[in-house]
Parts: C-alpha cells; sequence; structure tokens
C-alpha cells in the first residue's frame, strides 16, 4: 500500500468524522483541564497586550474566550468545515478560515501562535514543515505555544505490530484510535502519532525556534517556544 495515499485517506477521514462530531464537541471536549490552562495564560502574559493570536486547528473555538477576555484578539483556521461553522455560530465577530496545518501560509502576520490537542494528527512527514508554517506566521520575538499527546508505549508498540501484520505503511509511533476506544488498524478511527519529546525537540530546533518551557500534564507534553 502506498504510504502516501493511505495518509492522504486517514486525513479525509478524519476531517469527515471532525465535521460530524461538531455538535457535540463542546458537550464531550469543552473543559479546559489545568495544565493546559497554566500554559494558555502564561504563553498569553507574554504576547503583547491587543495582540493578534492565530489559533491553529482552532477546533470550535474552545481557546477562544481566553484570548478575548485578554484584551487580544484571534484568527481562527481548522481543516474541518464542519468545526468551523460551529465555532462560527458561537463566536461570529471572529475571523477564521479553512485552512489545514500543512496548508498554512501566512507571514508574519500574529503576534503568536497556539496549536492545542491537534499535532497528535500530523505524520512525522508533515511535522518540520508545519513547525515551519507556524514560525513564518508570527512576527519575530513571538511565542507559540503547541501540545503533543501522551500515549502508554504498549499502545503503540501494539498498534505498529498489528499495522505490520496487516501489511500496512506504518512507521512506529503511528497508531489508529477507534472511536469505541483503543487502537485498532481498522481504517475506520482516528489517525494519531506519538513522536518521542527527544524528537520534538529535534524538531523545534530545525525550525529555529528556541525552547523557552515544557512539561507534561492531562495527557500531554506541552511546550513554549519562541522565534528569535
Amino acid at each position: 500500500m502506498d504510504r502516501s495515499a493511505w495518509l492522504k485517506q486517514h486525513r479525509r477521514f478524519s476531517e469527515e468524522q471532525e465535521s460530524l462530531y461538531a455538535p457535540l464537541y463542546d458537550e464531550n471536549w469543552g473543559v479546559i483541564d489545568p495544565t493546559h490552562q497554566q500554559f494558555f495564560n502564561r504563553f498569553l502574559g507574554l504576547c503583547p497586550p491587543q495582540g493578534r493570536i492565530l489559533d491553529a486547528a482552532c477546533g470550535t473555538g474552545k481557546y477562544w474566550p481566553m484570548i478575548l477576555a485578554s484584551g487580544r484578539t484571534v484568527f481562527g483556521i481548522d481543516q474541518s468545515q464542519g468545526i468551523l461553522a460551529r465555532a462560527r455560530e458561537k463566536f461570529p465577530e471572529v475571523p477564521s478560515e479553512k485552512v489545514g496545518l500543512q496548508e498554512m501560509g501566512y507571514q508574519e502576520a500574529f503576534a503568536g501562535a497556539v496549536c492545542m490537542d491537534a499535532l497528535e494528527m500530523v505524520p512525522p512527514e508533515d511535522w518540520l514543515l508545519v513547525l515551519s508554517h507556524l514560525y513564518r506566521a508570527i512576527e519575530p520575538k513571538g511565542y507559540v505555544y503547541f501540545t503533543v499527546e501522551i500515549t502508554a508505549e504498549q499502545d503503540i508498540e501494539n498498534a505498529f505490530v498489528e499495522g505490520q501484520q496487516l501489511g500496512l505503511p506504518v512507521v512506529y509511533g503511528e497508531a489508529e484510535w477507534a472511536q469505541e476506544g483503543g487502537y485498532h488498524w481498522a481504517q475506520e478511527g482516528f489517525y494519531h502519532y506519538y513522536p518521542k519529546i527527544e524528537q520534538v525537540k529535534d524538531w523545534i530546533r530545525q525550525a529555529h525556534f528556541h525552547l523557552i518551557d515544557e512539561t507534561a500534564g492531562d495527557g500531554y507534553h506541552h511546550f513554549l517556544v519562541q522565534k528569535p
């Protein structure tokens, strides 16, 4: 099976499913966990007052109230039209655009950027591309806060072995999260990729960011980086 076609298939499925889940998103995933809130507030405190923030893979605008309450403005992008429609219903005053993380093309248009709980759906081939897009999107001295999902190493190992047995073009760290829970390569779940944290730090360096702070909490590794 061709890996490029396989990844495109998963991405199309994820986009379709995100649109289907849009009406239920806030009910199921609308709570901001403590570590996320702490790091988000720190990120906002580093951004200039009244600065414009890019929310990449914004979902239904979960973090927009925090941004707007701080006196800053926000611009949201997401690959899912259904998710964006829900965000626009809730925040008609906030501009947004249907753009995937891999297709961002902004040039020093924002004071800072966030990418929350979304990079797990980006394959390893595109990680440096996405970080480079975020780098270009923000102004010099600007900050980016992003999260990397964490899961049990045994789940990653099991998913890799199963994928190989099925003849899928998987690389280590990839898994398919099934809607009923657990990881099963059934072509009916959400593609996830769990990079090693040291690999993420290497991509950060390659994208020319400076690592400011990091921590683990709420099932994610949190990164705060700065553009020189």
